[in-house]
């Protein structure tokens, strides 16, 4: 590589500077944020040596865009590189601490220049992989939105509708289940869940989608509503209401939103190729192995081995050493969507693979604490799934966890 190009991104413009083998600043120029400016900026690169064959590698400071999207569709190698990265390697150029957009893409170039295999370009997955990341990322998004819609609206029926609360405390999925929610909006208040009937409350079930144990399930939730529980004034519990509903209008959005991305999500990880390795892998559930693939990708060439895969998803330590002191400590710098599914995917194969489970007993015999027992337990099926998938095999138990007598011969 002879030419290297830098950009500064903005919401509208984009400074572009581009620097040759030896540190000369070749060119510079600031484009819009329009398939013009991608115009523009494709033939400065082509001015100075861009091919098809040996594209000019570009360095970046955000993964995503239309623009990052369309330099990766021309087959180049793009760089994202941390802000923060950046500010530190900008200390070498200006110990006065100046800055400015095209000062930057000059830094930016330069980190290329110098720097090119510390960093790691964005990986060639495929198109299909790309938009099963896409997917997957909004539906967690999705559940997390959830999760916030549910807690603020649970916080504030705490304050003048506990009744309602305890009524489905030990109903699973609670307020989020979708009978909860209509009979919420047909009785936002205790005084309308008091005076509801019991035809009233079957008729609310069935319209939620209830078809089994609709007697059993009104004649509770009438002796519930019933029971006395502290109250509001009466005006106050009657606005206290109305804003149940708007927090309950948040809420039944989310879930449907959830719903819709998590069935889209896993449409379209059933037609990826991987998808039948993937899903061999015990603890995987129709979510958590969309999440994997989106985060790991179908690039086979972006992980050279396993410790690779492992550090990126925050299961591999890190070792900090000075002198005579030294701690491996737990990687806090990581894929944190890919370390979540990884904690998801680790507690479940405690109960869907034996092999897992021994693994994480192991673990915790020679003193580690759950958290870190799960995280070795994740890097080992991470590593197992890297082999799977750089060999095309399924997931064999007795391969990924030799049985005792094995271990035992292999120890001899």
């Amino acid at each position: 590589m002879e030419v290297f190009c830098g950009i500064d991104w903005a919401e509208d413009h984009h400074d572009i500077a581009l620097a040759g083998r030896d540190g000369q600043l070749l060119a510079r120029r600031r484009i819009s944020d329009d398939a013009a400016g991608l115009a523009q900026l494709l033939g400065l690169l082509a001015g100075h040596g861009d091919t098809a064959e040996d594209p000019v590698p570009v360095a970046i400071e955000t993964p995503r865009g239309l623009l990052v999207a369309c330099l990766r569709a021309t087959g180049r190698a793009v760089y994202p590189i941390n802000p923060m990265a950046v500010a530190r390697y900008r200390d070498r150029h200006s110990a006065a601490g100046r800055k400015s957009d095209h000062g930057d893409a000059v830094v930016l170039a330069g980190i290329l220049r110098t720097d090119s295999h510390a960093h790691r370009p964005l990986p060639a997955d495929t198109e299909l992989a790309q938009a099963i990341a896409v997917l997957a990322r909004a539906q967690q998004d999705a559940v997390w939105a959830r999760t916030t819609a549910h807690n603020k609206l649970r916080s504030h029926l705490r304050e003048y509708y506990p009744g309602f609360l305890a009524a489905y405390a030990h109903a699973r999925g609670g307020i989020t289940r979708p009978e909860a929610r209509v009979i919420l909006a047909a009785a936002p208040a205790p005084a309308a869940a008091a005076k509801l009937t019991a035809a009233q409350l079957r008729a609310l079930l069935r319209k939620a989608g209830r078809s089994r144990g609709i007697d059993a399930e009104a004649a509770r939730l009438r002796e519930a509503f019933a029971a006395p529980q502290m109250r509001q004034l009466p005006l106050v519990e009657d606005a206290m209401g109305r804003q149940a509903l708007a927090l309950l209008r948040q809420l039944d959005a989310a879930c449907a939103t959830a719903a819709d991305l998590e069935q889209a999500t896993a449409e379209s990880f059933n037609q990826h190729p991987d998808a039948g390795i993937i899903t061999s892998f015990p603890g995987l559930g129709p979510l958590t192995d969309a999440r994997v693939l989106a985060e790991t990708g179908d690039d086979r060439s972006r992980f050279a081995d396993a410790n690779g895969l492992k550090a990126y998803a925050g299961a591999a330590p890190v070792t900090r050493a000075s002198g005579k002191t030294g701690a491996v400590l737990h990687r806090r710098v990581k894929n944190n969507r890919l370390a979540a599914a990884g904690y998801s995917w680790a507690f479940s194969a405690l109960s869907a693979s034996p092999g897992a489970r021994h693994h994480y007993d192991k673990r915790r015999n020679d003193g580690d604490r759950h958290a870190a027992a799960q995280r070795n337990l994740f890097g080992r099926l991470l590593g197992c799934l890297h082999h799977c998938l750089a060999t095309g095999q399924h997931y064999d138990e007795d391969t990924a966890f030799p049985p005792p007598a094995c271990r035992q011969q292999d120890a001899a």
